[in-house]
């Protein structure tokens, strides 16, 4: 092995251990997406214990492997969550995932066997493992226009020219809501502006849900892109996780679905899905999935972990509110309007490089290079000492 050389740190778990190493206790981790409460600890959904323990108590279950594309009754509940009542599911090809990433690696490795040669376009910026996950599917990329740092939102008008100038036929890979890391949507109305122009030039959707609920904190409102792609009739891929909403961060259990023109060609694909899985990890574990399903299937639990979820969403938003009206306070130069229009765990601060290592450097805030911090991250007790390193590094850092 001595022409192995060390790989180049990921950026995300990186600052994480950085922070970790050094000991100040005004420091503050603003780059790994987990949610945190006010206190700044991990927050276990109450309604996933409930689910835990009566997983505990069903003394049917056992530990036999699952079938290759994963638990029948659980993808059929987590098709419906994204999908609503707005495509028959007998129509759609559900995979459990290993969570979201695990999902994207299934799709990226479908569209490398079944639509080979076309290029996947993603957001520029986008989630940092986007190409890394299509790259490994020897799938071309290529980025569309969708961050405006002037005005610090989206692009629309450049993301427009961008759909019409790729060549018919092409991946395009949209975050469902919340988008990462710019924490900026399309409209309703600019969804349906992006589905007529897909529809015309025959471009491909695919869909990357990792905060479904959690972003404005309705479920339905934030899978509205996706239901309305399917109500025009599209065939698409969808990758939804469950590591966000209902905290599962590392039972890494998500859905992969392929919506579809018919049921038989439903049935058709899952059969090449399988065949994708089998080689790769044989079949998924059960514990995340037996969580989900059992909130998913009961209307208490269900509406218990809707609650949850609005509260830990509404947190987010008010952190946003304060460190914008702490940025005012100090009369940071600039405007900061973005951090309150933003929407999700994250934010696209407008940041320079610099900037960011000198706050990782001196004031003990670690953030990605990009500008990009985590909300979630944000508490009572530190936001205004975050709103200060800012107003430190936007006066005095170049």
């Amino acid at each position: 092995f001595t022409h192995i050389t060390a790989a180049p740190a990921d950026a995300i778990f990186k600052t994480k251990a950085d922070y970790a190493a050094y000991n100040n206790k005004n420091k503050m981790n603003l780059g790994i997406g987990a949610y945190r409460t006010n206190e700044g600890k991990p927050y276990p959904l109450k309604v996933v214990k409930k689910a835990e323990a009566l997983i505990l108590n069903d003394k049917s279950l056992n530990k036999e492997y699952l079938p290759i594309t994963g638990d029948k009754e659980f993808t059929r509940l987590a098709a419906r969550l994204v999908l609503g009542n707005s495509v028959d599911l007998n129509k759609v090809a559900s995979t459990q995932s290993i969570s979201g990433t695990g999902a994207l690696r299934l799709g990226a490795e479908f569209c490398s066997k079944f639509l080979s040669g076309k290029t996947a376009y993603f957001s520029n910026p986008t989630w940092g493992n986007h190409f890394g996950v299509f790259k490994e599917a020897n799938i071309k990329t290529a980025k569309y226009t969708y961050w405006d740092p002037k005005t610090r939102g989206l692009d629309f008008a450049g993301f427009v020219n961008d759909l019409n100038k790729a060549p018919n036929g092409s991946i395009f890979v949209f975050h469902a809501c919340a988008h990462n890391p710019t924490g900026v949507d399309p409209t309703n109305e600019q969804w349906q502006q992006i589905a007529t122009i897909m529809k015309r030039k025959g471009h491909f959707p695919f869909f990357d849900t990792a905060y479904q609920g959690f972003a404005s904190g309705s479920l339905d409102n934030d899978a509205y892109s996706i239901r309305y792609f399917a109500k025009q009739g599209f065939e698409m891929i969808i990758t939804q996780s469950f590591a966000k909403n209902l905290g599962l961060y590392n039972e890494r259990v998500g859905g992969f679905h392929i919506v579809c023109q018919n049921q038989q060609k439903a049935k058709d694909l899952l059969t090449r899905v399988a065949k994708i899985v089998r080689p790769m990890y044989s079949n998924p574990p059960a514990h995340g999935a037996l969580i989900v399903k059992r909130i998913l299937k009961s209307s208490q639990l269900f509406n218990e972990w809707n609650e949850e979820m609005s509260g830990m969403s509404n947190r987010i938003i008010k952190m946003r509110a304060l460190l914008k009206n702490a940025l005012v306070r100090l009369k940071t130069p600039g405007t900061w309007d973005h951090i309150v229009s933003q929407i999700g765990m994250f934010s696209f601060t407008g940041l320079s490089p610099q900037q960011c290592r000198v706050m990782k450097s001196k004031h003990h805030v670690y953030l990605l290079e990009s500008g990009r911090i985590s909300m979630s991250g944000i508490n009572t007790n530190n936001v205004e000492y975050l709103a200060k390193a800012i107003d430190d590094v936007v006066r005095n850092v170049q």
